[in-house]
């Protein structure tokens, strides 16, 4: 009896595992762009500050480190300012600049680094990644992390960011994948159910910013018409890495 009930439960977790690893294919849904209720915001800082958060950071660290970054650096959709700390921690030689469109967010992650003794080289500021508040070829690099899915015009915005790199200056962008693997919409659900803040879980976060991200042939459809020096992308399980040079 005891071995039907193993059998039973190992094929259980066995179809759990086989259905879960398929990839969804399913129609891209817009979702809010920048978060300007107080309440959102102070809920997005909170759970910024989940260990599972802290190990993306380091991941997204470790991938900037194969591009050597110099100079100034640029965090569009910086969000409350956590990446530009760590960014700031393990390149102590450059000058971040964290740019957000929503104002709250800005005033966060000032907030946030105040005490923490970077001095003049962190900066925050207001701006929108359609409309960057830099003059053409004015910055060596540019990170973004989970703000592409928020873009309505990613090819635009690409194009914004062409602007203000210097020549041979890069970019890289990470960010969820739409047609992520199945267990991994399973597991949002779950989070957005049971472990995310109320006020997170209102705006339907984070399943709508899965379900409102891009494909990687969709990341290559938006960077084909930029002239670029090369470019790469590096698809995972559930994101994906955006990588380039200016020509």
């Amino acid at each position: 009896m005891v071995i039907w009930v193993i059998l039973i439960i190992l094929l259980v977790v066995f179809m759990v595992a086989l259905l879960g690893y398929a990839r969804v294919t399913v129609q891209r849904r817009t979702s809010a762009e920048g978060i300007e209720d107080p309440s959102a915001a102070q809920a997005y800082n909170r759970i910024s500050q989940w260990p599972q958060f802290k190990l993306l950071r380091r991941m997204i660290v470790g991938e900037m480190r194969k591009y050597h970054p110099e100079g100034i650096i640029v965090d569009v959709g910086c969000g409350p300012g956590y990446l530009v700390a760590v960014i700031a921690k393990s390149f102590p030689h450059l000058h971040i600049i964290g740019v957000d469109i929503a104002d709250e967010m800005v005033q966060l992650a000032s907030k946030n680094q105040s005490s923490l003794g970077f001095g003049e080289q962190v900066e925050f500021r207001q701006g929108d990644v359609q409309a960057l508040p830099f003059d053409n070829n004015a910055v060596d690099f540019v990170v973004s992390t989970f703000s592409l899915h928020h873009w309505s015009e990613p090819s635009a915005s690409m194009k914004e960011i062409y602007r203000v790199l210097k020549p041979g200056g890069q970019f890289l962008i990470f960010d969820l994948r739409r047609d992520a693997r199945r267990f991994f919409y399973w597991l949002l659900g779950f989070a957005q159910t049971f472990v995310v803040p109320a006020p997170i879980r209102s705006v339907n976060e984070p399943t709508g910013s899965a379900r409102s991200s891009y494909t990687p042939v969709e990341a290559e459809a938006f960077l084909s018409d930029i002239p670029l020096q090369q470019y790469r992308i590096k698809p995972g399980t559930a994101w994906m890495f955006i990588w380039g040079q200016k020509d």
